[in-house]
């Protein structure tokens, strides 16, 4: 079976590292821009989009940083793919920028990377840093 590929893409935002966490850590924050509807359930996450359904794992965060999701099968067992969501600020500029970490299969990473450029874009219109 294919495996798929690790990627990273940074978006500049022009956000306080603490507004942003807010629209990355916590289920009403990531269904205004990442997906149509996010329930959580203690650590797990679920992520809708039109009828898709994706359940992930918060396995670790940082407060005003980072968090990470694990993807879950349907026993919610971890599976070897998660996304993670850094906040990377400038010490000296205090430029703000949101990094994304996420995997693809190789056909679909052009896709996978317009998918995220896009959610992002809709992230920047949320808190009004376009």
């Amino acid at each position: 079976m294919e495996n798929k590929i690790r990627y990273e893409l940074e978006f500049p935002l022009n956000s306080s590292p603490q507004l942003l966490y807010q629209y990355i850590s916590t289920p009403s924050g990531l269904q205004e821009w990442f997906a149509d509807n996010v329930n959580s359930r203690g650590e797990f996450f679920t992520f809708i989009w039109n009828d898709t359904e994706e359940k992930a794992r918060l396995s670790s965060k940082k407060t005003g940083e980072k968090v990470k999701f694990k993807w879950v099968d349907d026993a919610q067992n971890d599976t070897e793919y998660y996304f993670e969501l850094r906040i990377l600020e400038d010490e000296i500029t205090k430029d703000v920028s949101l990094v994304v970490i996420d995997f693809a299969f190789e056909e679909e990473l052009d896709e996978s990377q317009l998918l995220w450029e896009n959610q992002v874009s809709d992230l920047k219109h949320v808190i009004g840093s376009n």
